[in-house]
């Protein structure tokens, strides 16, 4: 259950049907995570939670590096885990809608790295598809101009 600021009341949601791994957009509509992980209030740790219990709340979504968990096991450390305060949500959806920009949240830092250092040296990967903006100055030598 959650209370958010687009809904007078609060609302149920299924988290593997209407948050996890959903694509997060920031308020300019770029897209900036996955949700990997929820972060709920008032679930004690290790221990069953009572069937009287009040439905816990989300506090924040978790995003980051988690593949190689997902295909080795394990969990990531929670240093790498970037938290995204359930405040900041301002739509769930198709995806997740947040009322902050990228700027304010480094989630999107393992994709630039990869878009610089791996699809950057792929052939023909340095450079903006005509009609597509880019995130690089003009005379980045990452592939902001024309080519």
């Amino acid at each position: 259950m959650t209370s958010d600021s687009y809904h007078q009341s609060p609302r149920w949601l299924d988290a593997h049907l209407h948050l996890l791994d959903r694509q997060v957009l920031d308020v300019h509509g770029v897209p900036i995570a996955v949700i990997d992980d929820l972060e709920l209030s008032d679930i004690p740790a290790g221990r069953e939670i009572p069937p009287d219990a009040p439905p816990p709340m989300i506090t924040a979504l978790p995003s980051g590096p988690t593949l190689a968990t997902r295909i080795f096991g394990g969990r990531p450390p929670e240093s790498r885990m970037l938290r995204t305060p359930w405040v900041a949500v301002r739509e769930v959806g198709v995806v997740i809608k947040l009322s902050v920009g990228r700027d304010t949240r480094d989630l999107s830092w393992t994709e630039r790295w990869v878009r610089d250092h791996v699809i950057g040296r792929i052939p023909g990967g340095r450079h903006t598809p005509k009609g597509e903006e880019s995130d690089h100055d003009q005379s980045d030598d990452r592939g902001g101009g024309e080519s």
